[in-house]
């Protein structure tokens, strides 16, 4: 196996997990219809950092919502995709295998992404960051447990949205082929039935200027996606389980898209207050 550097539990700006995760009968009691498992406890110990993992299907959004609470929270925003794609462009040990394995279509082995991931937060230790959110990973229980003999995991975040609006959102992706910038053609809406509420996401259109240089995925078509959907599903399911015995699961219905949501993310998070407060000192 790959060496991995253990990496000490600091301390936590907010409190999750079985010893810190906690919600009274009373804040249950008015939990948000979008949260399953509680809301996230408001005890605050201020000498360390958050350190969670987003999980969520293909096209949820795991990376917008990360990369906001990681600019919120002033901590790391670590995407282990970002990662493989920085160690393919340097002249580092690993980027001839890794460029092989790519070549090849084969998957990235969990020894080789633990190792990246490693080497990234030893590095961002000698910085002095403090904390992380992890985007994406670990995927697999195999990960999830070399991941614990790496570092401490706070709280894991799985976003959730229909299988419907999955599909939609990843048929309308977009990629500007010049500026390298990711936009979404999608307008969804999606009634509410059985008991389910309605769900409404806007497009994330283009400038003039790069409207006419979209290009889409290869692979973002109708029959992949929803494969890719089907194979995720199964084998997160073990993963989920995990992390809820663990009482570290939160589980979170996005309502909609970033104008609904993110309020709601934060409320859940319990850092709805802390946003004002972010917002007044600047």
């Amino acid at each position: 196996m790959a060496r991995v550097l253990r990496v000490a539990r600091s301390s936590s700006l907010f409190g999750f997990g079985s010893r810190f995760y906690s919600t009274s009968a009373e804040e249950a009691s008015h939990a948000s219809p979008f949260l399953h498992g509680g809301g996230a406890s408001r005890v605050l110990a201020k000498d360390r950092n958050v350190q969670w993992v987003f999980l969520g299907c293909p096209g949820v959004g795991k990376g917008t919502y990360a990369s906001r609470l990681s600019t919120l929270l002033g901590v790391p925003h670590i995407a282990t995709g970002d990662l493989v794609r920085e160690e393919l462009a340097s002249s580092g040990p690993l980027s001839r295998q890794l460029s092989e394995i790519v070549n090849q279509g084969k998957l990235v082995s969990d020894e080789i992404i633990v190792n990246l991931l490693s080497k990234r937060l030893e590095a961002g230790e000698a910085k002095g960051e403090s904390g992380f959110i992890l985007d994406g990973f670990p995927r697999t229980m195999r990960q999830a447990e070399i991941l614990g003999d790496v570092t401490d995991i706070d709280l894991v975040v799985n976003l959730k949205l229909p299988e419907e609006v999955l599909v939609d959102k990843c048929l309308g992706r977009r990629t500007c082929n010049q500026c390298g910038k990711g936009f979404n053609v999608a307008h969804i809406n999606l009634k509410g039935e059985n008991g389910k509420p309605a769900i409404s996401m806007d497009p994330l259109l283009p400038p003039p200027q790069c409207m006419s240089k979209l290009i889409t995925r290869a692979d973002d078509t109708e029959e992949v996606v929803k494969a890719r959907l089907h194979i995720y599903n199964e084998t997160s399911q073990p993963l989920e389980e995990y992390y809820r015995s663990k009482g570290k699961l939160m589980e979170f219905d996005l309502p909609g898209g970033i104008p609904e949501s993110w309020p709601r993310l934060l409320e859940a998070l319990r850092l709805d207050d802390y946003e004002e407060k972010q917002s007044a000192a600047a």
